[in-house]
């Protein structure tokens, strides 16, 4: 096992992987930009060292600063949470080269994977089914619209080397396929510096349900079920819940387990979290996040599986602690990603927190690194923190994660809590009956006017 571990990351997953560390006694070094002196990870940590100014290019995504600081305080591994350095294979190689684990996949998968071409490409050869489109990237208009044709309108145009929505673009016809491409290609290049982009077959309502794996990089591999990620707003997850009200359990086995053997088959270590999107009982791969999810809370509620635990554990050489038959899911859980935003026009809100009061009780669940006086920087993103409930069925679940929001109380700053307490209560929410297009769809047609 590790003896000291440095937490290249803020907020709310520091705190996270500091908790885990603690519960297996290892020792813990805290970073830290000047913004974040007084962070709640900061002040719990064994060590604290400042890494630069706030901008994060120069604290949190500053290689140098960060050996640096495993050098000062002879940390001999490095976790990494989500965001960041998290995903970045460059990062991995060179604290190995200085004789620093990474906590995290090896980094011939982080950049199998972060390649989108060579990530479907290698998913389709390992089984998993993919959403029909180009084999590769698209080098010509007329190669796009000779494809366009065959797997038919409407498409998506997407960045190889990309995420989170940018260089992505709908084609619903022919007519439009020309503008979607230069558009997301031009997205591309100034988002990541790659302009190449390929095209998918555009599904009309699917819901957006991935699968978290556990690897130890020996061949053995398990899944911990899925989660429903449907409900977004500009390609970013707003509510994460599993089971998926759309799944059940037959279709569950059976896709985790191709997942899973896809996972033996790769050697894959650690944790990571294979997305689709589900439409009409059919499953299409759209990409494998090799880190940690914001959501992985949910997984942890219903399998009582603590995956930032075993993800240290399997990093230091540990055997997996389960087999595929010793998983067991347990009831309905809901997260909520609580952010410093306006909750109608999403603008982002930072400030001083003037009263907080965290939602307790049975089955409740807050992961926040705020407290009250704690000032919000504008330098970073805007979670707040992440309200996870559990219940027995989804019902009791959702009358849970209800009675929690009115509890929550964040003053001082705006947060996007009136949007969730407008979701809990809305039919098609409640049914379980939504989409990826469901929420902006909501939201356009006037359902958080205040």
């Amino acid at each position: 096992m590790f003896d000291k571990i440095l937490i290249a990351n803020r907020g709310e997953i520091a705190l996270r992987v500091l908790r885990a560390c603690k519960e297996l006694g290892i020792a813990t070094v805290a970073v830290h930009s000047t913004a974040d002196a007084d962070a709640m990870h900061v002040r719990l940590a064994d060590e604290s060292v400042c890494i630069g100014p706030p901008p994060a290019k120069e604290s949190y995504l500053n290689i140098p600063a960060l050996l640096a600081a495993c050098e000062i305080t002879g940390a001999d591994a490095v976790h990494p949470g989500y965001g960041f350095l998290a995903e970045n294979a460059r990062f991995a190689e060179i604290l190995a080269d200085h004789k620093v684990h990474f906590i995290g996949p090896k980094p011939d998968h982080i950049r199998l994977m972060g390649d989108k071409i060579e990530a479907k490409r290698t998913a389709k050869r390992l089984g998993i089914p993919v959403v029909p489109g180009s084999e590769g990237g698209v080098t010509s208009d007329a190669e796009a619209l000779a494809i366009g044709r065959q797997i038919g309108f409407p498409v998506l145009v997407k960045a190889a080397a990309g995420g989170g929505g940018r260089g992505m673009k709908v084609a619903h016809s022919e007519d439009e396929l020309a503008t979607a491409l230069s558009t997301a290609r031009a997205e591309a290049q100034a988002a990541f510096g790659d302009a190449a982009v390929y095209l998918e077959k555009y599904l009309q309502k699917p819901r957006h349900i991935e699968i978290q794996v556990l690897g130890d990089g020996r061949g053995n591999a398990i899944h911990l079920g899925e989660r429903d990620c449907s409900l977004q707003r500009r390609h970013q997850k707003v509510w994460e819940e599993g089971p998926s009200p759309a799944l059940n359990a037959s279709a569950r086995d059976k896709i985790g387990e191709t997942v899973a053997a896809a996972m033996r088959e790769l050697k894959y270590l650690g944790v990571g979290t294979v997305e689709f999107l589900y439409e009409d009982g059919r499953f299409y791969f759209i990409e494998m996040n090799t880190r940690i999810q914001v959501e992985h809370p949910v997984t942890e509620m219903i399998t009582d599986i603590d995956l930032v635990l075993e993800q240290i554990r399997v990093a230091a050489g540990g055997d997996l602690p389960l087999a595929q038959k010793d998983v067991v899911f347990n009831g309905h859980s809901i997260e909520c990603r609580i952010n410093a935003e306006n909750p109608v026009s999403f603008r982002a809100s930072p400030g001083k927190i003037l009263h907080y009061h965290p939602a307790g009780g049975l089955g409740v669940r807050i992961d926040s690194a705020v407290y009250q006086g704690y000032t919000i920087p504008p330098y970073y993103d805007s979670l707040v923190g992440k309200l996870i409930v559990h219940g027995k069925t989804r019902p009791e679940c959702l009358m849970r994660l209800k009675r929690a929001l009115d509890e929550l109380v964040v003053d001082g700053i705006e947060t996007t809590l009136p949007l969730f307490r407008a979701l809990v209560r809305e039919p098609a929410i409640i049914d379980g009956d939504y989409h990826i297009h469901w929420l902006e769809q909501f939201l356009a047609s006037g359902g958080m006017e205040l």
